[in-house]
């Protein structure tokens, strides 16, 4: 370490864990433009997470993500024209339009999950299984703590406000 570098016990954990999550979606970012995948950006996973298990209508989406209807059509509109999203009519109202992901959407998923696989295989392999889960506990301790976990495990996780 030079002299000028901090020792990792002076760095604030808060932060730490911040800048590693935003490194490790840049990273992952990167790979999937590597994979195919290169106009798809952060932010459409936020929607991607809701779609995941069922199709949603834009109404249920908003509420979900805790946005205006309009801004969530928007998206949707967005999402639509990319080709990551595909929506129609609501067999039980024919007056909704339920929206899901399309082929593409699903494969883009498949090949995030398989990335951040990888990252987490590479993050052990330099600092070993041990600290690993030592890491995983911490932070998943954090978030139990001062937001719930029933977010992650519902999908349900928003970018802070």
């Amino acid at each position: 370490m030079s002299d000028t570098a901090t020792s990792v016990d002076d760095l604030d954990l808060t932060l730490l864990s911040l800048f590693a999550g935003w490194a490790w979606a840049d990273e992952v970012q990167r790979r999937l433009a590597d994979a195919g995948f290169a106009d798809l950006r952060f932010g459409d996973g936020v929607i991607f997470q809701q779609l995941v298990e069922n199709d949603l209508t834009v109404t249920d989406l908003a509420e979900r993500m805790q946005v205006s209807q309009q801004a969530a059509s928007k998206a949707v509109a967005d999402l639509r024209q990319r080709g990551w999203l595909r929506q129609q009519v609501d067999p039980q109202d024919a007056r909704a339009r339920r929206v899901g992901l399309t082929e593409r959407g699903r494969e883009a998923i498949e090949a995030g999950r398989r990335i951040r696989s990888e990252l987490v295989a590479e993050t052990a392999a330099v600092h070993g299984a041990k600290d690993l889960q030592a890491t995983r506990r911490v932070l998943a301790g954090a978030i139990a703590r001062l937001a719930g976990d029933s977010g992650v495990r519902g999908r349900r996780v928003l970018p802070p406000r």
